[in-house]
């Protein structure tokens, strides 16, 4: 990993992400302000986590389900965490782009090696900071709030590696909507046995599938979320009706 200055790690992430405001990941000074914010989310969600103790302070990879857009919020509000996360470059398009360069997300643009290079790179400046990052290995929102996709190794992997001295933890975020106020349920495991300089990619990747699987209560789908997706949307498209 070439060394080189906060500023001009930043300065090459612009020039990667042309046109895109990026903010400055992992060094906000919104999160004071932002924890007096996410606060307000509690009048209507209630959140039941567990297993916030079992992390200790500083730096760690905290590894989630995707169910929502809510996913980071429910775990940084109830622990005050500072948490920079991975997130799809797109969002820093939408109407949303400030929230997430206000709190030093990393912007991530699937496909783009390049990016990603650099943004693997901004997440281990992060760590080495003791703040913490947070990662989505399913890349999008799986249709079955009750089911955990595959795991895509392709920054998960690399991340791992790049830090094989820092925790990590499984997060498994279920929610129900059932009712005015959304219950969501978060639990977070203990530190997972994962070895970065002694496992494959593959072993690494399934101890965080099972732990996932195991906290959440969720039944497992071998397959990528965005490839369910598009089937149930083509399948839409050509007259079907109701679930598969």
């Amino acid at each position: 990993m070439t060394v080189r200055s906060y500023d001009e790690a930043l300065e090459e992430g612009r020039r990667l992400n042309p046109g895109m405001k990026i903010g400055h990941p992992g060094r906000s000074h919104a999160w004071p302000l932002a924890q007096v914010l996410f606060q307000a989310l509690r009048v209507k969600l209630a959140i039941d986590l567990r297993g916030s103790e079992d992390v200790a302070p500083g730096a760690a990879i905290l590894v989630s389900n995707h169910k929502s857009m809510l996913d980071p919020l429910v775990t940084v509000t109830p622990t005050r965490w500072r948490v920079s996360a991975f997130t799809k470059a797109e969002a820093y398009d939408s109407a949303g782009g400030f929230f997430f360069r206000a709190l030093g997300q990393i912007p991530l643009r699937r496909g783009d090696d390049a990016v990603t290079d650099w943004a693997l790179d901004m997440a281990h400046r992060c760590l080495e900071s003791g703040l913490k990052v947070g990662i989505y290995p399913e890349g999008t929102r799986g249709p079955d709030h009750g089911a955990l996709y595959r795991l895509a190794p392709r920054v998960l992997v690399p991340l791992l590696e790049q830090n094989p001295d820092v925790p990590v933890h499984a997060v498994a975020v279920t929610y129900d909507t059932s009712r005015w106020r959304t219950r969501v349920r978060v639990r977070i495991s203990e530190r997972l046995p994962i070895d970065a300089r002694t496992m494959s990619g593959p072993e690494m990747t399934a101890v965080i599938r099972d732990r996932l699987v195991e906290i959440g209560e969720l039944s497992y789908v071998d397959q990528y979320a965005f490839v369910v997706k598009a089937r149930e949307k083509r399948r839409l498209a050509e007259g079907g009706s109701g679930p598969a």
